[in-house]
């Protein structure tokens, strides 16, 4: 790290990386519980794209390489049964980012067969970046991926566990608190998959992906005997505060709720198409990166309802 950035007498750099949740992985570092600890992390794309990116590197990326996670560290006196507290105390981005839709990834992977890129600037003390002219978002940096090692086996590290792992929550900002279930002694805590911003559901398949250094603090809890799964609590409404100028919403209806989301993503991405001079690519990137998903209704049986919404206040100017 350079000086004046990010730092800690426990640190985790970008070179000790794994791609596995597994109790039989060595740890990397060893703290007591409530010690403060910082890591540099890569991007989610295991470094496979980069600023000087182009499509062909999509179609070159290698999934099985996504998602790198930085650690384990183990925390003295956690043992199964009792609960890692993760304060998140400070996540800085890099000065770039991208976003893709990689073939065959992503909630719409039939209306959007093939790879593109999009590289984003990113300034780190500026809090929002430009999609494109009259179209800024807000900028929201948080971890995509916080986990602690399972009781047996070996999983990758794509798909979200019961002890954490790629959980893609934007909620869980600087100022959060992240409780996770231990299930092996140490806890064995990794994390990585640093975003600027993203929507609800990621539903493209990226966020706004980029390397980021990251301070937080590892407490053992033991009373804490509910989590069996990843909670979080927050002390700040940000994410809601671009609300406040408008949103518009697209309902999805369907008996399947997975379906019912699909239907209200495609609506707001027409919506945007429409009235926002964005093409279909464009509107599901940006739906990516900064759209509101709520379950509405799941009683009325036998048709859910699921609300896609996006901020209005992200259109500087309108196109139309």
């Amino acid at each position: 790290m350079s000086p004046g950035e990010i730092s800690s007498a426990f640190h985790v750099h970008s070179g000790q990386k794994h791609l596995k949740w597994s109790k039989a992985i060595a740890p990397v570092l060893t703290v007591d519980s409530g010690e403060t600890v910082t890591f540099d992390t890569i991007d989610g794309g295991n470094g496979q794209i980069t600023p000087m990116s182009t499509t062909e590197d999509i179609l070159n990326f290698k999934a099985e390489l996504a998602d790198p996670l930085f650690g384990p560290v183990y925390v003295r006196g956690a043992e199964p049964g009792d609960t890692l507290e993760i304060e998140v105390l400070e996540l800085q981005t890099s000065d770039w980012g991208w976003t893709a839709i990689v073939p065959g990834f992503g909630l719409l992977t039939n209306d959007f067969p093939d790879a593109q890129l999009k590289i984003w600037k990113l300034d780190p003390q500026v809090s929002c970046a430009t999609f494109k002219e009259g179209i800024r978002i807000p900028t929201h940096p948080f971890l995509g991926v916080m986990g602690v090692a399972p009781a047996q086996g070996e999983f990758p590290t794509i798909p979200p566990l019961e002890t954490g792992g790629n959980i893609d929550t934007r909620h869980i900002i600087a100022g959060t608190k992240l409780f996770l279930p231990v299930k092996a002694p140490g806890a064995l805590f990794s994390c990585g998959d640093g975003h600027a911003a993203q929507g609800d559901g990621e539903v493209c398949g990226t966020a706004v992906e980029t390397p980021m250094q990251v301070k937080l603090r590892l407490t053992v809890r033991r009373d804490m005997k509910w989590v069996t799964s990843p909670n979080y609590s927050s002390p700040s409404s940000t994410l809601t505060l671009a609300e406040d100028q408008g949103y518009y919403a697209v309902l999805g209806i369907d008996s399947d709720l997975l379906e019912a989301t699909r239907k209200a993503v495609r609506g707001i991405i027409e919506y945007m198409v429409e009235t926002k001079s964005l093409t279909r690519v464009e509107a599901y990137m940006l739906a990516s990166v900064v759209i509101n998903l709520r379950i509405s209704e799941v009683v009325n049986i036998p048709n859910y309802a699921v609300s896609a919404s996006i901020p209005l206040s992200i259109f500087t100017h309108d196109a139309k």
